[in-house]
């Protein structure tokens, strides 16, 4: 493993680990020796290359999202695009330097570069599983505690994420570890290795601050999430038809954020165990093979979020059509988009009461921003044709949930 001085102005290759094994570089270089054949470093780069490329782009359509349609600008969504902005910025400041390397088959960056690798990768990771814990805190409050965030709370704590973020990664910046080159040649990271009382805390505390913890704080609230929500269903037959309609896009939601943690666990799960491994003195058992795979699966967590997006939220998917349709397709013209308070879908009417006689028959209706309640003796009635008649035909009562 490389190991240089904390100035950062030279370094050399230790010959008791794996890159050592195959040959020592010329003092002062981050050259190492390749490790790899030639169609091996080909293949990484096409794999590394892809990532980069879809990562980059999926992330992107994200936030274009975000930024043409007004119905998705709401706290909740605001934590996605967070996550989308620090996997695109991994894509590409995190990848590149790794996909430069492979098609020169080394590392050919100088020290700046691979301090820069280190920090890039560290930093946007660690924005990434802290923002998936603030969501799933915002889970827990609306579904637990029945509270409503607004975009002023939702603000302070992505500040505090970017923050929160920064000093873990700065902190080798500042003498507190350091970073170099990893197993495979081919990128930055901490210097797990080290068996410093300096570099081993800071070992410790990232391990702490930054995996268990915010497991630890994740696992707490989905927990009581299912089991609120197990005791929600005991109860449901005496709930009235809104709430068990907002209860049910509630569980959706919290549902879609679980895959979200889930996902981004399993990418970077191989990686943790790598780390922990070199850290507790396993670094023998750690092939460049092993390093070079799990990081790739690290790597690969940013592809996956977008696609958990448009799968499991409506609201996206619906804004990603209109947009392919009318800037790409052009197969109609793009309805007019509106603000989030209002009716941001179509409205269908669910019948509450219909009985024979005078009694009049009522509907309601609702989306995620008000109910509409329908109280008419004219069955074929919709709530756009309540709004052109007058008041005789039908009375028409909205209601803003709190």
């Amino acid at each position: 493993m490389y190991s240089g001085n904390r100035s950062g102005s030279q370094g050399s290759w230790e010959g008791d680990g794996p890159a050592g094994a195959e040959g020592s570089a010329p003092e002062g270089t981050l050259s190492p020796t390749p490790l790899f054949s030639p169609g091996t470093y080909e293949r990484l780069a096409v794999l590394f290359g892809s990532v980069g490329l879809l990562g980059a782009g999926s992330n992107l359509l994200v936030l274009v999202l975000y930024y043409k349609f007004q119905r998705l600008r709401t706290p909740t969504h605001l934590f996605l695009v967070n996550i989308s902005l620090g996997d695109l910025l991994m894509s590409l400041f995190g990848v590149t330097f790794t996909f430069v390397s492979c098609l020169r088959n080394r590392w050919v960056w100088d020290t700046v570069g691979c301090v820069w690798d280190g920090f890039s990768s560290s930093l946007f990771g660690i924005v990434s599983i802290t923002t998936l814990t603030v969501l799933a805190y915002e889970r827990y409050i609306r579904v637990v505690h029945a509270r409503v965030i607004n975009f002023s709370w939702a603000w302070r704590a992505i500040t505090y994420i970017w923050l929160y973020s920064l000093a873990w990664a700065g902190a080798p910046l500042l003498g507190w570890n350091r970073y170099i080159l990893d197993v495979h040649g081919l990128g930055c990271t901490v210097d797990w290795k080290s068996k410093d009382a300096n570099d081993s805390s800071f070992v410790l505390f990232l391990f702490l601050g930054c995996l268990v913890v915010p497991v630890g704080v994740i696992a707490h609230c989905y927990g009581h999430i299912l089991y609120s929500i197990r005791m929600l269903r005991c109860v449901e037959d005496l709930q009235t038809i809104q709430v068990i309609k907002i209860l049910r896009y509630e569980k959706k939601l919290a549902k879609m954020c679980f895959v979200m943690v889930f996902t981004f666990l399993i990418c970077w799960m191989p990686y943790i165990v790598v780390c922990f491994l070199v850290a507790n003195g396993y670094g023998q058992r750690v092939t460049p093979t092993v390093s070079i795979v799990s990081n790739l699966f690290a790597k690969s967590s940013t592809v996956y979020n977008p696609v958990i997006y448009i799968f499991m939220i409506r609201k996206f998917r619906r804004s990603l059509l209109q947009l392919l349709c009318s800037r790409l397709l052009r197969c109609q013209q793009p309805a007019k988009d509106l603000p989030a308070v209002g009716n941001e879908m179509q409205i269908r009417p669910i019948v509450i009461s219909q009985k024979d006689g005078e009694r009049p028959k009522k509907k309601v209706t609702f989306n995620s921003s008000s109910i509409v309640f329908i109280i008419t003796s004219d069955e074929s009635l919709s709530v756009d044709d309540s709004n052109r008649t007058s008041g005789s035909k039908a009375d028409v009562i909205q209601v803003r949930p709190l």
